[in-house]
C-alpha cells in the first residue's frame, strides 16, 4: 500500500498515491490501499534536531489548530511569496515556466519543505511531536483549499490558458489538469458561496484528521489467559504485557493475524474478532456520519448528484455508474466460488468440531484455512516461516529488483546526517538508488520494519517527496518510506515472515519503486502520482514474485540451516493459492460496496451501521454481529471515500500486467527493463490507459484476473 504524504500538487482536488493498511474479514487480515496525507524525527533517547525542537515548543498537545509549528509557518510563507510572484506578472508577459511550471515548483517545494515533518504523526515516539505533525497537517491541509480558492491566482492561470498555448506532453497535461482542478475547486461558482465551500472544506479536513486520529490512538486490548490462546506461537506472545497467567493484548495486524490463524479457543477467536471490528467505536460512527453529510454538501455545491460521481472523475472509472458496472459483473462470478469455498470450510470445521450442523464463522475463517493448508496441501505456515527470515527476504527483493531494472541499493544510513534526513528510531535504515549504467543517485528509500507503541500500526508506503526537474536543470529525487509492522527478531531467532507477510514487503516495495524509478518532469506527475484506481497496479503486480519457485529458490533459505524452501512445499503452497479465494474477494466486494452506498446516500444520511451489516450479510457468507462496527476503524473511508472499488480495480491490470513477465521471464532484465520504461518511469504523466494499452500492445483483458483468483466466468 502506498501512503503518499497528501501530495498537494493540484490546486484542488489532489491525486495521492496510496498506502497500504491492514483490515480484517471473516477473520483473515488483508492488505489494502489508501492515500494518506503529508508527514519527523526521532526519540527514543536520540538528540531531537533543531527544527522538531522548536515545533514542539509551538505546538500544543491537542489544539492543533491553533498553533502552527515554526517550520511550517516559515514553508508556508515561502510558498505564498512564490505564489505572489507569479500573480505580479503581467499577463502579456505570461509563460509556462513563469505561470504553471512555477506553481508546480512551488508545490514541489512545499511538498519537500514539509511532508517529513508531517510523516511524524505515524513514526514519531514522542507524543509532543506527533501532535506537531497533526498541527502542521492541518495548517497545510487549509492552506492548500485557501490555494486552490484564490481568484487572483486562478486569474493569473487562465490568463495564460486564455491564450491557447500550443503545449505537448507533460505540459498540455499539467495545464489540462489545473484548469480541471479550478473547476472542481469552485472557482465557477458566485464568491460567496467558494467561501461557504472553503469553510465546509476546512471543517471537513478537521474531521477527516479527527477520524484518522482516533484509530491510531484507540487503546483496545483484549485480556486473555494463557489457556485461552492454545496454538498462538510464543513470538506472538511475548510482546505483550502478561501479569501472571494473563496477557493483555493489543491487536495489531500481525498479532490479530496470528491469533485467528492459530488460536485453537474458538472463543478466544470471537472475541478478538468482535474487539477488532469495534476499534474506534461510537465516537468514530459519529464522527465518520458527520463527514458524510459534508461530503455531501460539497460534492452538491460543486454540482455533482453524489459524492462518488465527484470523488472519482479524476480516476479511472470516472463516474458511479461504471463502477456499479464493474461489481454488477463481478458478483455473480465470485459467488459461484465463493459458494464452493464455503462449502469445503463447513466440511473442515464439522470434521474437527465432530458436529455435523457447524456452521463456519468469519472468526473461523483463517484457522480452519491454515488448517486445509496442513492437512490437504501439507502446508504449515509456521515451517514455511523458517524460510523467510527478514534479512534474506530483504536481500532477495533488493537483489531481483536490482537484476530487473538495472539499479543498486546503497545502505547510507551513516551518511543521514549530511543529507539533511533524520533518522527516527534506531530501527530505520535509509538506502540510496542507483542507476547502474549511469551511476545517477535516483532517490532514497527508508525502511521501518517493526511495530513499536503509537507507530502506524499497518503496513504501508509514504511517498515523503517526489521528483522535479528545475529550471537550472537541477532535479529533486524522490524520497521513500517503507513502514510495516513484522516481528520482530527474538533472543533465538530473526524475524520470521509468514508468506503472506512476505508478499505485503514486495507489495509495498513496489510502491517505492514506482516512486523512485519515476523519470517525470514536473513534479505533478512524480511517480506514483497516478489516478487512484491504477496506483495499487504496480505493486499488486510486484506481489507474484514471492510465488514464482524461480524467485524464491534466490533467497528462500532455512534460518537455521540455509538449505533451500523444499519444491515439495513450494508446490503445495501454489496449489493453495487460490483456496478461499471466492470468501476472500466476497469480503473485498463488501467493503467496496459499503464504500460505495455510505458515498450514494440521499443527502449524505445514513446510519453506518446499518447499512453496513445489510451490505455484509448480502454479500457475504456470514451474518452481521451485533455491537460491531468495522466503518470506525476502516481508515480508508477518509482518503479513499467512493474509490475503494479501486482495490480489485487496479488488480485487474496487475495480473494482465504480470502476463509479460511469466512469458518472457519472471527474472528477465530486459523484460524489466521494458516494464521500467513503459510504466514505471512514466508516473502520471500520461492517460493510464493509454498506457497500459502501450505496455501490453493490446487492449487489457480480465482474463489473468479471474485466473488469479480461481474463478471461471
Amino acid at each position: 500500500m502506498v501512503e503518499q504524504l497528501f501530495r498537494k500538487q493540484q490546486v484542488a482536488g489532489s491525486n495521492p498515491a496510496v498506502g497500504s493498511i491492514f483490515f480484517t474479514l471473516g477473520g483473515r487480515v488483508f492488505r489494502a490501499e489508501m492515500p494518506k496525507r503529508r508527514i519527523p524525527v526521532n526519540s527514543n533517547g536520540m538528540k531531537m534536531k533543531p527544527f522538531a525542537a522548536a515545533a514542539l515548543a509551538l505546538a500544543a498537545a491537542s489544539a492543533f489548530s491553533q498553533d502552527v509549528p515554526a517550520p511550517i509557518v516559515q514553508a508556508l510563507a515561502k510558498a505564498d511569496a512564490g505564489v505572489a510572484k507569479i500573480i505580479a506578472v503581467k499577463d502579456s508577459e505570461r509563460t509556462f515556466d513563469n505561470t504553471l511550471g512555477a506553481l508546480d515548483k512551488i508545490l514541489s517545494d512545499l511538498d519537500r519543505d514539509t511532508s517529513l515533518f508531517v510523516f511524524m504523526q505515524f513514526v514519531s515516539t514522542n507524543a509532543a511531536e506527533r501532535d506537531a505533525a497533526r498541527a502542521a497537517d492541518e495548517a497545510i491541509s487549509n492552506w492548500t483549499i485557501e490555494l486552490g480558492k484564490r481568484e487572483d491566482l486562478y486569474k493569473a492561470i487562465k490568463a495564460y490558458a486564455d491564450t491557447n498555448p500550443r503545449l505537448e506532453g507533460e505540459q498540455a497535461r499539467l495545464l489540462m489538469f489545473t484548469m480541471r482542478d479550478y473547476r472542481r475547486a469552485g472557482m465557477n461558482l458566485p464568491a460567496e458561496k467558494r467561501a461557504e465551500l472553503t469553510e465546509l472544506q476546512k471543517n471537513l479536513n478537521k474531521l477527516e484528521i479527527e477520524f484518522g486520529q482516533n484509530i491510531a490512538e484507540d487503546e483496545t486490548r483484549v485480556a486473555l489467559m494463557s489457556a485461552e490462546l492454545k496454538g498462538v506461537p510464543q513470538e506472538t506472545l511475548q510482546r505483550h504485557l502478561k501479569i501472571g497467567e494473563m496477557y493483555l493484548i493489543r491487536l495489531d495486524g500481525s498479532t490479530y493475524s496470528s491469533i485467528m490463524e492459530n488460536c485453537s479457543n474458538a472463543a478466544t477467536r470471537e472475541k478478538c474478532w468482535v474487539m477488532y471490528r469495534r476499534r474506534g467505536g461510537q465516537r468514530n460512527v459519529r464522527v465518520l456520519e458527520k463527514i458524510l453529510k459534508m461530503r455531501y454538501q460539497e460534492a452538491k455545491m460543486l454540482g455533482y448528484d453524489n459524492v462518488v460521481d465527484y470523488q472519482i472523475e479524476t480516476r479511472m472509472a470516472k463516474n458511479a455508474a461504471t463502477v456499479k458496472k464493474f461489481y454488477d459483473d463481478l458478483i455473480p462470478i465470485v459467488k459461484k466460488k465463493a459458494d464452493a469455498d464455503f462449502e469445503e470450510f463447513n466440511a473442515i470445521k464439522r470434521k474437527d468440531t465432530k458436529d455435523p450442523k457447524a456452521v463456519l464463522n468469519p472468526w473461523d475463517y483463517a484457522y480452519y484455512k491454515r488448517m486445509l493448508e496442513k492437512t490437504k496441501y501439507k502446508v504449515d505456515g509456521e515451517k514455511v516461516r523458517e524460510y523467510f527470515s527478514m534479512e534474506d527476504c530483504m536481500k532477495g527483493l533488493f537483489s531481483i529488483t536490482a537484476s530487473l531494472y538495472g539499479i543498486e541499493y546503497k545502505d547510507v544510513t551513516s551518511q543521514a546526517a549530511s543529507l539533511g534526513l533524520p533518522i527516527w528510531h534506531p530501527e530505520v535504515t535509509l538506502y540510496e538508488v542507483v542507476d547502474k549504467k549511469t551511476g545517477e543517485t535516483l532517490g532514497h528509500i527508508y525502511t521501518d520494519l517493526y511495530p513499536r507503541e503509537d507507530k502506524y500500526s499497518h503496513a504501508a508506503c509514504w511517498g515523503l517527496r517526489g521528483r522535479r526537474v528545475n529550471e537550472d536543470g537541477t532535479v529533486d529525487k524522490p524520497l521513500c518510506a517503507l513502514v510495516c509492522n513484522f516481528a520482530k527478531p527474538s533472543a533465538d531467532k530473526p524475524s520470521l515472515l509468514p508468506h503472506d507477510e512476505v508478499e505485503t514487503l514486495f507489495h509495498e516495495f513496489g510502491h517505492a519503486l514506482h516512486g523512485v524509478l519515476t523519470q517525470v518532469h514536473y513534479g505533478r506527475f512524480s511517480g506514483t502520482a497516478v489516478a487512484r484506481d491504477f496506483v495499487e497496479a504496480p505493486s499488486q503486480m510486484m506481489e507474484n514474485w514471492v510465488w514464482d519457485p524461480k524467485v524464491l529458490a534466490t533467497f528462500a533459505k532455512h534460518y537455521k540451516t540455509g538449505a533451500p524452501i523444499p519444491a515439495s512445499l513450494l508446490d503445495g503452497m501454489n496449489a493453495a493459492r487460490t483456496l478461499g479465494s471466492g470468501l476472500e474477494t466476497e469480503g473485498q466486494l463488501f467493503l467496496g460496496l459499503m464504500d460505495q452506498a455510505f458515498h450514494l446516500a440521499p443527502e449524505g444520511s445514513v446510519d453506518t451501521t446499518k447499512v453496513a451489516n445489510q451490505i455484509y450479510e448480502t454479500y457475504t457468507h456470514y451474518k452481521a454481529v451485533p455491537g460491531t462496527m468495522f466503518q470506525a476503524a476502516f481508515t480508508h473511508l477518509t482518503g479513499y471515500q467512493g474509490a475503494y472499488y479501486g482495490y480489485l480495480w487496479s488488480l485487474v491490470y496487475a495480473q494482465d500486467m504480470f502476463q509479460r513477465f511469466e512469458q518472457l521471464g519472471v527474472l528477465s532484465p530486459e523484460t524489466g527493463a521494458y516494464y521500467r520504461q513503459k510504466v514505471l518511469a512514466k508516473g502520471g504523466s500520461e492517460d493510464e490507459m493509454q498506457m497500459l494499452r502501450e505496455y501490453l500492445g493490446r487492449e487489457p483483458s480480465m482474463d489473468a484476473f479471474y485466473r488469479h483468483l480461481g474463478l471461471k466466468k
